[in-house]
C-alpha cells in the first residue's frame, strides 16, 4: 500500500520533520524547511500530499503543501543521481516556483547553492529535469501561491547571489547566507540581510 496523503491533527512541527495524527496513529514526515510555515501550527488539522519511499530496510513518507509540491519531488527524484536525501536537499535551498525558474534560465549557479551539488552535476540535471518538469502547472510568469511573481523573485536573488560572490564569499557561505531570506524584498535589503546573517556564523 502506497501512501498518498495524510489529513489529520497536526502533533509536532519541527524544522525538518512534522508528526500527523490520523485515527490515533502518528505519521512521521520529513518536510523541507522552507515549506514549515505552510503547514500551520501544532494542533491544526491539515491535508499533506506525500510521496511514500520504499527501501528495502525502511519506509519513509516525505510531505508537501501542495500535490504541485509532491510532483516535483518526484521529478526530481527520477533523475539520475538524485535520491529523496538530495531531492529534500533541493527542495530546502529552492522552492519549486524558484526551481523551475532556474531551470528556463539554464542558472546553473543557482543549483551549485545546494550542498552535494557541483558544477557538472548542475548542468546535468538542468538538462533531464527541463524535460521532466510541467512547467505550465507551474506560475512562472504570474502570481505564485504567496502572492508574488516568482521570475521577479528568482532575478532578486541572483542580484543577491552575484553581489555575494563579487564579495567574494563561497558557495557554502552563500547557501547558509540566503536559506532564511524573505520573499518578495528588494535586492538591496536581502544583501543587507545577508550580509548581516554572515556576520553572525563567523
Amino acid at each position: 500500500m502506497t501512501i498518498g496523503s495524510l489529513r489529520g491533527v497536526l502533533s509536532l512541527v519541527e524544522d525538518q520533520e512534522i508528526i500527523v495524527e490520523v485515527g490515533g496513529v502518528g505519521y512521521r514526515v520529513l518536510i523541507a524547511p522552507l515549506t514549515q510555515n505552510q503547514f500551520g501550527e501544532k494542533g491544526s488539522e491539515i491535508l499533506i500530499y506525500t510521496h511514500h519511499h520504499f527501501r528495502e530496510d525502511a519506509q519513509t513518507l516525505f510531505g508537501f503543501p501542495t500535490r504541485e509540491d509532491c510532483l516535483f519531488f518526484e521529478a526530481l527524484i527520477s533523475t539520475h543521481g538524485v535520491g529523496p536525501s538530495l531531492g529534500l536537499s533541493i527542495l530546502s535551498t529552492h522552492s519549486p516556483n524558484q526551481l523551475a525558474q532556474i531551470l528556463v534560465d539554464e542558472d546553473s549557479e543557482a543549483l551549485c547553492l545546494v550542498p552535494g551539488i557541483g558544477k557538472k552535476t548542475a548542468t546535468r540535471l538542468i538538462v533531464e529535469l527541463q524535460s521532466k518538469i510541467d512547467f505550465a502547472s507551474i506560475s512562472l510568469n504570474g502570481q505564485g501561491r504567496n502572492g508574488y511573481d516568482a521570475a521577479t523573485e528568482n532575478s532578486t536573488l541572483k542580484d543577491v547571489r552575484d553581489a555575494l560572490s563579487g564579495l567574494g564569499y563561497g558557495n557554502d557561505e552563500i547557501q547558509v547566507a540566503m536559506k532564511n531570506l524573505p520573499s518578495n524584498t528588494d535586492s538591496s535589503l536581502l544583501l543587507k540581510l545577508a550580509l548581516q546573517e554572515l556576520a553572525t556564523v563567523t
